[in-house]
């Protein structure tokens, strides 16, 4: 999934498909690229779990998949609340310090 949205062309996808469904053609519109490069970036969103497609007679309308979005999300935030907490001893244990309230009024 992070290695999808790694890319800058797929985290756009991404975010307009985060305003609504669209077809191919439509995610294609502000891209300087040909429509097969789209499909290409759009195969790697969907094999991600992203994005979710049906073909409803010569159209292919995107989705983005939220569930897929909330377990970044969630892996995200425990990633960075591990690491307030860690930021958060090593400020106490530096506080700790014999002399710390001297360095830190100078």
């Amino acid at each position: 999934m992070f290695q999808a949205l790694a890319d800058p062309t797929r985290r756009r996808m991404v975010e307009r498909l985060s305003r609504g469904p669209a077809s191919v053609s439509e995610l294609a519109e502000p891209f300087q690229m040909s429509l097969p490069a789209v499909v290409q970036h759009l195969q790697v969103l969907e094999q991600s779990g992203l994005v979710t497609t049906e073909k409803v007679g010569r159209v292919r309308t995107c989705t983005i998949d939220t569930g897929a979005l909330s377990m970044a999300e969630k892996w995200i935030n425990d990633r960075r609340i591990g690491w307030e907490r860690r930021l958060d001893r090593l400020g106490a244990f530096l506080d700790a310090l014999p002399g710390s309230s001297d360095k830190a009024d100078k």
